[in-house]
């Protein structure tokens, strides 16, 4: 690449826009999440989109987006808050996870790749393993071993087997960082990755067993939908229990598609839908307003639509 070349793609990249969605494992501290909400936007062009806290899984959602060149700062930024005010040795939820920041993936959204979002993620990940001494593990197109492509892979057994084996299993090495977790922190899984939304159907029984057949049965895994993750969760709050979805490519298996699944074999084991639930937000495009999901759906509004909040920042600045 010549140095004209290169002076024009590192102005691309300096003017791109990168969405970044990190998971803590705190989701019953509403004041705890709006510090960390409120750390990603100490820094320049950082603007939180949308924040989602559920105290049965006891994990939030944070989606926000920022330019290429401020978004590691933000994200190492945050991270480090939540090592600070989330501690791991006294966590408990339904949900896996690795740490206080579970899973930090970037997102291209304007002017920027997968690749570039890769290279986002390998120095985030450098930055927390160097300063936090943090754990490191990349996944996704930020894998840098085969068999860590996948987060159910790199996730498997969460922090507590990970505790177990991370100095004296080879395979659960992190990338990056020490051999051993982070004493109040865990470790953490940096990855880049495209647009997914993430979308629940919430059941009308408290048996945990009827969510976790369904998972199995739409999950693209064990020979079910396309581009489909899905695991099932007692919530315990409710007296419900949800099929958990991670939809990784809407554009192939949508929100309607995913719901009629899980809908037709809810119905086979005589079990009713409660309600539906986006977590995040979602581009305008993967909206069926006339689908059966859409009327179930719990709390939605025009702020989930991802445009709007883009604009909304946008207007901010």
């Amino acid at each position: 690449m010549g140095d004209t070349e290169a002076a024009n793609r590192q102005s691309e990249i300096g003017n791109a826009l990168v969405e970044c969605v990190p998971n803590f494992s705190e989701g019953r501290n509403p004041e705890t999440i709006a510090r960390l909400a409120g750390a990603i936007e100490s820094i320049e062009t950082a603007c939180v989109l949308d924040t989602h806290i559920d105290p049965d899984h006891n994990r939030s959602v944070i989606t926000f987006v920022a330019s290429a060149d401020k978004v590691v700062e933000a994200a190492v930024t945050v991270v480090a808050m939540a090592a600070f005010l989330i501690d791991m040795r006294t966590h408990q939820g339904v949900h896996p996870r690795l740490g206080a920041t579970d899973v930090l993936p970037f997102v291209p959204i304007q002017g920027v790749t997968l690749d570039d979002c890769a290279a986002l993620a390998h120095e985030a990940g450098e930055r927390i393993a160097q300063e936090l001494s943090i754990p490191v593990f990349f996944y996704e197109r930020a894998a840098r071993r085969a068999e860590r492509v996948n987060l159910e892979d790199v996730r498997r057994g969460a922090l507590e087997l990970l505790r177990e084996q991370i100095a004296v299993e080879p395979g659960r090495a992190p990338d990056c960082g020490p051999l051993i977790v982070h004493d109040t922190a865990g470790a953490i899984a940096v990855g880049a990755r495209p647009f997914l939304i993430a979308f629940n159907v919430n059941l009308k029984t408290a048996d945990v067993t009827m969510a976790r057949k369904i998972a199995r049965t739409v999950r693209a895994r064990h020979g079910g939908l396309p581009f489909v993750k899905a695991l099932g969760f007692e919530l315990s709050t409710r007296g419900l229990v949800q099929v958990s979805m991670n939809l990784v490519n809407y554009e192939s298996t949508g929100m309607t598609e995913a719901y009629n699944a899980v809908r037709d074999e809810a119905q086979r084991l005589n079990v009713e839908i409660s309600s539906t639930e986006i977590v995040g937000l979602v581009p305008e495009n993967a909206l069926d307003r006339s689908a059966s999901y859409f009327e179930k759906l719990e709390k939605f509004s025009e702020d989930k639509i991802l445009e709007n909040r883009l604009r909304a920042c946008k207007g901010r600045s």
